[in-house]
C-alpha cells in the first residue's frame, strides 16, 4: 500500500514539474501560481499539522515561533548565498543558481517529510495512513511545479531543473521507507514541520511574489497567486473529508 501511494506521489510531482517545463515561456504565470501554492501549503497544511502534532507537548506560541525562526534561517541562507557568489571568482555557478538549489533542497526536504508522515501514519492505522496519503497526493502536483520553478526562475538550466524534479519526486518514497527503521515522536515531527513552514513563507512571499510581479506586473499575475492559494486550500480541505 505504501509503495503504491509513493508511486502515485512520484507521478503527481513529476507531472507538475513537466508542466512547468513545458510552459516555461509563461513562467511569470506559473511563478504567480507557485507563490500562492507555497504560501497555501505553509498556512493551510504545514502549520496546522505542526500545531496538531506538537501541541500536546509544546504551546502554540512555541510552535509558531519555530515557524518564525524558520523564516529567519531561510532569510540568512538566502543572503549568504548571494554574498558567497558575489565574491566567488573563477566559477560558473551564478548567485541565482545557488539560491535556486537552496530553495529546491528545502522543497525536497518537505517532500521527504511527506513520505515520513505517510509511513508514520500507517504505523497508527490503515485509515489514518490513507487520509495522510491523500493529503500528500493532492498537493504534490504543486510541489513539482514549485521545484521546477525555483531552478528556472534563478536562471538554472532545464536539465538541472529536471534533476531536482526527479529528486523531489523520489523523496516521498525514501521518506516512507525510512520509517520502517524508526518512529519519530509526533511532537518532534510537528516542530520540524513548523520550521519548514517558515521556509515556505519566505520562498513564497519574499521570492516568488516579487519575481512574478517584476516579470509581468499585471492583474493576471495577482489572479494566479490567489488561484494558487485557493487551489491548495480546496485540495487540503477535500483531502480532510
Amino acid at each position: 500500500m505504501i509503495l503504491l501511494i509513493c508511486i502515485a506521489t512520484f507521478l503527481s510531482t513529476l507531472m507538475g514539474g513537466l508542466l512547468a517545463l513545458r510552459f516555461q515561456s509563461k513562467l511569470y504565470l506559473i511563478l504567480g501560481f507557485s507563490a500562492g501554492a507555497v504560501i497555501g501549503v505553509a498556512f493551510f497544511d504545514l502549520l496546522p499539522t505542526a500545531i496538531e502534532l506538537a501541541s500536546k507537548t509544546y504551546g502554540v506560541r512555541e510552535i509558531t515561533s519555530m515557524a518564525g525562526f524558520g523564516f529567519v534561517v531561510y532569510l540568512l541562507l538566502d543572503r549568504l548565498a548571494v554574498h558567497f557568489n558575489q565574491h566567488k571568482t573563477n566559477s560558473n555557478t551564478s548567485s541565482g543558481s545557488l539560491r535556486g538549489k537552496i530553495a529546491a533542497l528545502c522543497l525536497t526536504l518537505h517532500s521527504f517529510l511527506d513520505g515520513v508522515a505517510i509511513g508514520l501514519a500507517f504505523h497508527l492505522s490503515l485509515a489514518i495512513g490513507s487520509l495522510v496519503a491523500v493529503a500528500v497526493l493532492v498537493h504534490d502536483f504543486a510541489d513539482g511545479i514549485n521545484t521546477t520553478n525555483v531552478i528556472l526562475k534563478e536562471n538554472g538550466s532545464r536539465r538541472n531543473a529536471l534533476k531536482w524534479l526527479i529528486t523531489n519526486a523520489i523523496a516521498p518514497l525514501l521518506g516512507a521507507l525510512s520509517t520502517l527503521y524508526y518512529k519519530l515522536p509526533a511532537e518532534n515531527l510537528g516542530l520540524l514541520l513548523a520550521l519548514i513552514s517558515g521556509f515556505f513563507l519566505y520562498i513564497g512571499a519574499s521570492d516568488f511574489l516579487p519575481e512574478s510581479r517584476a516579470r509581468h506586473p499585471k492583474l493576471i499575475t495577482l489572479f494566479m497567486t490567489i488561484l494558487g492559494i485557493l487551489t491548495l486550500y480546496m485540495a487540503i480541505r477535500i483531502a480532510e473529508v
